[in-house]
């Protein structure tokens, strides 16, 4: 008999489930809720911690390699700086459209005071200290961000998850740096950051493979320490937000296909359906790279020479469904938690998250960990992570497609640029 092998994004359904159920199960019994505590949440703070564990690596790995690989913008200089300029616009938009879609439906607001006491309870330390860190933020200068942007100590910005933005303008000066020495002696750089890549490419996969057991043990300990239902119910408007604001994103790239090509949203959906499928499918806009570009070039009639400079760009950096999802979770997690993000937070809400999607791998589970930067610049307990990560692998499908999409799309529009 075949050994039935289960999809990653079912096994961590099964594993949310079973987690709800165990915990319901054990609630019970006078010493249930106890022993989850001390003999099953710590697993998932320790898959927490391997989330985190892994940012500052896999920022420094695929930013410095994805501005490396912009090295041809000195042969396709024009096609190059509108790709990027337009992948950063597309970017803004996407993390703009979340943050007003959640400050409009607050899903975090739905939670009863007595929950968030519980969850305020629960993560007291983090969060005091978090809170403690915003109240800091809102008393410093107008240009207090910008100072903060360029770190004194690259290895002391890497140590803190608070200054991860400091490691990203790192990596970024960093890949351009290495894009303006020789190329012979960029060439050993580049090989170097293209192994290390793809060496944290493969610590995430090892990470996911524990997502069942780690999604288990969260929803575990959230169900014993706020078993209310306003929190799922809430979890259900968080999930709707997300998805209402990856619908309108799906809107605004069929726009541009319309604008600039005339061709309606129905024939650019179906042109790119069997991208979208895979992307659902798969959750990693690398694996759908190939079948992207052949839809691209054959069904949208965009020439290989952009199809293939474009796609392989935005499957690095560009990443506008996981940005959403990003600002949307950021601000959920903060109204959850009681916290009050000023509007100077909330637009470096945009900034970490526009620049988070440059160095998110293109693999299922990365999202959420530059999650973690995004949480950590805005001064949100990461320990959040646990309200919304039973419902992340399904949201990961649905954004990646919203990925994949924004790559085609932008891909016509540079197409029409350059033939114009």
């Amino acid at each position: 008999m075949k050994n039935i092998k289960i999809a990653l994004h079912w096994q961590i359904l099964l594993g949310m489930a079973a987690g709800i159920l165990f915990a319901l199960f054990l609630s019970g019994f006078s010493w249930g809720a106890g022993f989850i505590k001390d003999w099953i949440k710590p697993f998932g703070t320790i898959f927490i911690n391997s989330l985190k564990l892994i940012a500052v690596p896999l920022i420094l790995a695929s930013l410095i390699k994805g501005v490396s690989d912009l090295g041809d913008i000195t042969k396709l200089s024009k096609m190059g700086t509108r790709t990027v300029i337009t992948f950063i616009l597309t970017t803004f938009i996407a993390v703009s459209i979340g943050l007003v879609l959640v400050n409009v439906i607050k899903p975090g607001d739905g939670i009863s005071d007595v929950t968030r006491r519980n969850l305020l309870s629960s993560y007291s330390q983090e969060v005091s200290g978090r809170i403690e860190l915003a109240k800091e933020q809102k008393e410093t200068g107008p240009l207090q961000a910008l100072e903060d942007l360029v770190p004194s100590n690259i290895f002391l910005a890497a140590s803190d998850n608070t200054k991860m933005l400091q490691v990203i303008f790192f990596a970024v000066f960093f890949g351009i740096g290495l894009i303006l020495i020789p190329l012979n002696k960029a060439k050993p750089v580049m090989a170097f950051f293209n192994g290390f890549n793809d060496v944290i490419l493969k610590m995430i996969d090892l990470i996911m493979l524990a997502a069942p057991y780690g999604v288990f043990a969260l929803l575990a300990a959230l169900v014993v320490e706020s078993p209310s239902a306003d929190l799922f119910s809430a979890l259900a408007i968080y999930a709707i937000t997300v998805i209402t604001g990856l619908l309108i994103m799906l809107g605004v790239y069929a726009g541009i296909v319309w604008i600039s090509t005339g061709k309606t949203p129905q024939f650019f959906f179906k042109a790119i359906a069997p991208a979208q499928l895979l992307a659902f499918s798969t959750s990693s806009s690398a694996a759908t790279l190939p079948v992207t570009m052949d839809c691209v070039e054959n069904n949208l009639d965009v020439p290989k020479e952009v199809a293939s400079f474009v796609l392989p760009i935005g499957a690095t950096i560009n990443m506008d469904g996981t940005s959403l999802y990003q600002a949307v979770a950021a601000v959920f997690i903060a109204q959850a938690f009681g916290i009050d993000l000023s509007l100077g937070t909330q637009l470096m809400i945009i900034v970490t998250a526009t620049l988070a999607s440059i160095g998110s791998a293109a693999v299922p589970g990365a999202g959420m960990v530059m999650l973690v930067i995004v949480l950590a610049q805005a001064g949100i307990p990461e320990a959040g992570l646990a309200l919304i990560f039973a419902i992340d692998r399904p949201l990961d499908m649905c954004r990646t497609v919203v990925n994949v999409s924004g790559d085609t799309a932008v891909s016509v529009l540079i197409a029409r640029t350059v033939r114009k």
